[in-house]
């Protein structure tokens, strides 16, 4: 079988060097190589940056009405085109069309609010705050700006970013994942397409090396990043050891607390839904559900009759959940079920047994349950980033609290409860950035801004939304005072404030 070349996109067209390494793509339902991306140097980094921040200084002189039209023009474009993006996530990443096809949705929303720039940037005015003096606020672009995202949102997290980037006057170089490269591709082809000058969307494919020389790069202003929380760090200390701002993302361990008046049916529905959905590999999935007793038992076999439903498969083939995105990575999941039955925890339901509607070669692990799962255990501190739910049992609200409030990690948490006031009362006291009630999966839409607390975020500004647009603007005021011969003539004196 024949495989492609992926390279990058320089000012709207495809590198044409000569890559000293590459690396592999598969297709995680079969195992076979599909792709052979090219791998950046620390000199072609340094070529796309060149493009980049030549065209920003245009791209940031054009007019908000302008801007507005391409963004307009490009989210007409991924509406339909969604579809084809999708395929290609489902062909490298593995999750199930219908999970992709969500992704790149839950991407357009970012793009429908990047739409409003010209509402979004308005500034403020005050007038005669002295004698004839006036003063008022503008936000400008930075300039060449990067972006580094993940395997597991392939389309969407750049969407998080590269929009809003765009729209407030900046030019992007992004950094996807080698793992899953082609979606990042497809889209900048339609900004393209949209109208987009070209140099101001940039693809730029590597590993550690071509990261490193963005962080370390003079001309790269600002630094997105979605990823692991050591990785998260390493990104946010070296961008910002090197004059960066930077908004580095990091890992999560999210814990859904169902209190004992719960609807269990909607809260087990809820659990394998955010528990299993991609395969587990999103940041904002359910990895530890906390049942507050007397419930564990009732909750935990309404979930295993769920999980008795879901198939396994080929994301093309209408099943529930596809493979890991590759074999070192389901490998990995794999060692941490078997630490969990080493540890003692109690294995409800076991995904390794299969079976599974795919290639042999393929990725493989089903759903897996948990019960009976303790602190101390490292499938409960740690990231899995795996279809695997582990149940921990505690006796009341407080302890739940206590144990969600003491986890390193603050990124999303959900509770499920009839009580309002007891879902009040944990929204206000809890430690982590976004909150669901009766939501499993409590992701922000698009005009407000999405991110965690502790050790998920490092950097204090979050994922589009407002907090977006001051990310990728810097804000400068004006104290202006023009001459009014009528009123008696020059005056070079510093304003009187009366």
């Amino acid at each position: 079988m024949s495989t492609e070349r992926i390279t990058h996109l320089i000012g709207g067209t495809p590198w044409t060097g000569v890559s000293e390494r590459t690396s592999k793509v598969y297709n995680p339902a079969t195992g076979e190589v599909t792709g052979e991306l090219d791998l950046a140097s620390a000199a072609t980094v340094d070529e796309v940056v060149k493009v980049a921040h030549d065209a920003s200084r245009a791209w940031g002189r054009t007019s908000l009405t302008k801007r507005a039209q391409v963004l307009f023009a490009f989210r007409e474009l991924l509406n339909a085109r969604k579809e084809e993006i999708a395929a290609l996530i489902t062909a490298e990443h593995g999750k199930v069309l219908s999970d992709a096809l969500g992704e790149v949705t839950r991407g357009l929303e970012v793009v429908e609010f990047a739409c409003g720039i010209p509402h979004l940037l308005k500034g403020g005015f005050s007038e005669n705050v002295s004698t004839n003096v006036d003063v008022y606020s503008i936000r400008q672009p930075l300039g060449a700006v990067a972006v580094i995202s993940p395997f597991n949102f392939p389309a969407m997290v750049p969407l998080w970013f590269v929009p809003i980037a765009v729209a407030c006057g900046n030019s992007v170089v992004i950094k996807p994942s080698e793992k899953d490269p082609s979606a990042v591709n497809a889209v900048a082809a339609l900004w393209k397409e949209a109208g987009l000058p070209d140099g101001v969307m940039n693809v730029v494919h590597g590993d550690k090396e071509a990261v490193d020389r963005l962080l370390e790069h003079p001309d790269i202003k600002a630094v997105s990043f979605v990823g692991s929380t050591p990785i998260a760090r390493y990104v946010y200390e070296k961008g910002t050891a090197n004059g960066k701002r930077v908004q580095a993302l990091g890992g999560a361990k999210n814990h859904m607390v169902v209190l004992p008046d719960a609807d269990l049916d909607l809260a087990a529905d809820a659990a394998v839904n955010a528990g299993f959905g991609s395969a587990g590999e999103r940041c904002m999935a359910i990895s530890a559900l906390v049942a507050v007793e007397p419930v564990a038992d009732d909750l935990i076999a309404k979930i295993k009759q769920r999980m008795a439903t879901l198939r396994t498969g080929d994301g093309t083939r209408g099943c529930d959940m596809g493979p890991l995105v590759t074999g070192p990575h389901r490998d990995k999941v794999v060692g941490y079920v078997e630490a969990g039955v080493e540890a003692g925890a109690e294995l409800a339901v076991d995904g390794r047994e299969g079976p599974f509607d795919g290639g042999d070669d393929g990725f493989w692990l089903g759903p897996t349950l948990f019960d009976k799962v303790t602190p101390d255990m490292s499938i409960y501190t740690d990231e899995i980033f795996g279809p695997v739910l582990s149940v921990v049992r505690v006796p009341s609200y407080d302890a739940a609290l206590d144990l969600v409030n003491a986890n390193p990690y603050g990124n999303g948490t959900a509770i499920f409860t009839n009580d309002g006031g007891a879902a009040r009362r944990y929204q206000t006291e809890v430690e982590v950035g976004m909150v669901g009630v009766n939501v499993p999966i409590p992701v922000p839409m698009a005009y407000y801004s999405f991110g965690g607390w502790k050790n998920s975020l490092f950097g204090d500004t979050h994922a589009h939304g407002t907090e977006g647009v001051h990310f990728f603007t810097r804000g400068k005021v004006i104290t202006s005072r023009w001459l009014d011969p009528s009123h008696g003539g020059l005056n070079l004196g510093f304003p009187t404030h009366d």
